[in-house]
């Protein structure tokens, strides 16, 4: 049948206000909406855009004190910094590029200079109402949907100066959503780190940080992981604001946190390779060698954060710098490094053994890496138990048009019957599958050659392309798809250690997968409903007439046709977050480790509570 043509005519031009706009295209101004499960969700990014205004009169040394209360999905913040001007206050929170930020007296160090945050913030939100107190008068203004409701001004002798928002996302944008308060707590934190004297106080609960970046760090890292005292340096130049901290640990890789204007940009960008390139430049003159790059970075913790006029992102989201700052952070951080290392000579040795034991593992590596790839060639030119999706095949070059990596998957299974099954329902255009035999190795304190000694480790990695890091992933989700039983939790342990202890970055920039499917079938001849619990399968239950059980013992006696639909558009995943990299440390030696009886004790004390 002929699709039915449309006539363009004028009549067929639309156009929106500002905030209808940003009401009908919300993912172009907050990205993923969400419903609050994940931090990026889109109730976090508003809470964000309204808490970097009261960030923004700190660093303009107006209030040194937020205060933040959410009662249920309504939220509250509350700042002492100079105040929207009175008479423009309805503009800022409405009007689309109206703000103080476009002036460099004003707002030095500012990341929203697009004037659309607040705006945002509004438009989205069921209710929004602002008050701004200044020199003891007051205006208010209240606002549903982003239209003005009712406003109101006079005298406010009592209050100091500041800005007071209160908002609840509106429903009918974010649908079902709740806030998880372990997300806003670790925001704030954050704030804290970067904003050194800031204090801000959510539900009665004060965060604050007297040492910036040296605090995160030690927060991330814990001490127990450092080769040497966190460096921590602080300095400013030509109008431009320098920070940043590092150590190294006994964890592979590089580890970095980058921050613009208080901004996470959590893919880097300049700012980051010049930190990079300043820390090598640095001890390489201190010692006077030609240390490599890789050697003199492996292991290593860092933080930097700068703070810059009119700084230019390479996308709306601001997660990556791409101003020219090579010219002055290099030189700075390189000098700063090099001072260092001549005033505290102990941290000095310490530092150089840490490079030069890289050094060696490299050397070491490489005959083994070597010998690797000669027994994968070998053996075959495709890697063996993998079942590569079309649009992305690892013995194809790349098809022309759209990168859709994007919407790839790799399902990593044990066993045939499971990967089987996998096989015959998935997406072959987007989802591939990966069978392995068993339980993998426990790679707990094992050293990187295992993962080239080990076949099956060899093979997922060089399946993920992830060897020389996640610049060569080659499929967006790992999704691990293991049995609902005790042996399939372990294998997600031990799979979940592989990562963690070689391929941290892989989890912690959100790549990693569990796959939920359904433990019992309830059913009858007229209806079928799959449940996860036993709660859902009690209530299904007593909901279908005379019904027939299923207990799932495995993902393998799962039908393909019955797989289906457990791994299509609305597939059940968890997915695997990093709160911080202590916690990784102590749960891998928990868990992993060879302290059985503790982890003994704990299983049992566990299951005395739950039967209780």
């Amino acid at each position: 049948m002929a699709k039915q043509k449309v006539e363009y005519s004028e009549d067929a031009i639309k156009t929106l206000d500002a905030l209808s706009h940003i009401r009908l295209r919300t993912g172009m101004y907050i990205g993923r909406i969400g419903d609050g499960t994940n931090p990026s969700d889109g109730i976090y990014v508003l809470l964000k855009e309204i808490v970097d205004n009261s960030i923004d009169e700190f660093i303009m040394g107006a209030g040194k004190r937020v205060e933040i209360t959410r009662t249920g999905n309504t939220i509250t913040i509350r700042d002492y910094g100079r105040g929207i001007p009175l008479g423009k206050v309805i503009d800022c929170v409405s009007q689309i590029n109206t703000g103080g930020k476009y002036n460099d007296d004003v707002f030095q160090f500012s990341v929203g200079l697009n004037g659309v945050g607040t705006k945002a913030v509004n438009a989205l939100s069921g209710s929004f109402e602002v008050k701004s107190f200044r020199e003891g008068q007051f205006k208010r203004a209240r606002f549903a949907q982003g239209k003005l409701v009712d406003q109101e001004d006079g005298r406010a002798k009592d209050q100091p100066n500041g800005t007071w928002v209160e908002f609840t996302p509106d429903s009918e944008i974010f649908k079902k959503y709740a806030w998880h308060d372990e997300f806003i707590a670790k925001r704030l934190q954050y704030y804290c780190y970067l904003n050194a004297g800031l204090s801000i106080v959510y539900n009665g609960t004060t965060y604050v940080s007297r040492n910036g970046l040296k605090d995160l760090l030690a927060s991330e890292i814990g001490e127990e992981q450092v080769h040497y005292e966190v460096f921590h340096h602080s300095g400013g130049e030509g109008g431009a604001k320098l920070e940043f901290a590092f150590t190294h640990t006994g964890t592979y890789g590089e580890t970095y946190f980058s921050f613009v204007n208080g901004q996470f940009t959590n893919d880097g960008g300049t700012h980051l390779s010049a930190f990079r390139e300043g820390i090598l430049k640095g001890v390489n003159e201190f010692a006077g060698k030609s240390f490599a790059g890789e050697d003199v970075r492996e292991g290593i913790c860092g933080a930097i954060a700068i703070k810059v006029q009119d700084p230019l992102f390479e996308s709306q989201t601001k997660n990556k710098l791409g101003s020219d700052v090579r010219s002055w952070v290099v030189p700075a951080v390189k000098d700063a490094v090099e001072k260092w290392l001549h005033t505290d000579p102990a941290v000095a040795t310490k530092l150089l053994d840490k490079i030069k034991a890289n050094e060696r593992l490299r050397t070491e590596l490489q005959k083994i890496k070597k010998e690797a790839r000669e027994r994968a060639k070998s053996v075959a030119v495709r890697i063996p138990k993998l079942r590569d999706c079309e649009i992305h095949r690892i013995d194809q070059p790349p098809k022309k048009g759209k990168d859709r990596r994007d919407e790839t998957s790799l399902f990593i299974t044990e066993g045939d019957s499971a990967g089987g099954s996998l096989v015959m329902c998935r997406d072959v255009e987007t989802q591939a599958i990966f069978t392995i035999k068993g339980k993998p190795l426990n790679c707990f304190g094992l050293g990187k050659e295992t993962v080239y000694k080990n076949e099956e480790l060899y093979n997922i990695m060089s399946a993920l392309g992830i060897e020389n890091g996640l610049e060569g992933l080659r499929y967006n989700r790992v999704i691990i798809a293991t049995d609902a039983d005790v042996d399939g939790m372990h294998i997600r342990n031990l799979l979940l250690t592989f990562f963690l202890r070689f391929f941290e970055d892989l989890v912690k920039n959100g790549h990693i997968y569990f796959l939920e499917t359904p433990l019992f079938r309830v059913r009858n001849k007229q209806q079928t409903t799959y449940c996860y619990s036993e709660a859902e399968r009690d209530a299904a239950q007593q909901a279908i007439k005379n019904p027939e059980t299923t207990r799932f013992k495995g993902l393998g006696e799962i039908s393909p046709k019955e797989f289906g639909q457990f791994i299509g558009a609305d597939m059940k995943l968890m997915d695997v977050s990093i709160e911080n990299m202590s916690e990784v440390s102590y749960s891998l030696q928990f868990f992993m480790g060879k302290n059985t009886p503790q982890r003994k004790d704990f299983i049992v004390s566990n299951l005395i509570y739950e039967l209780n």
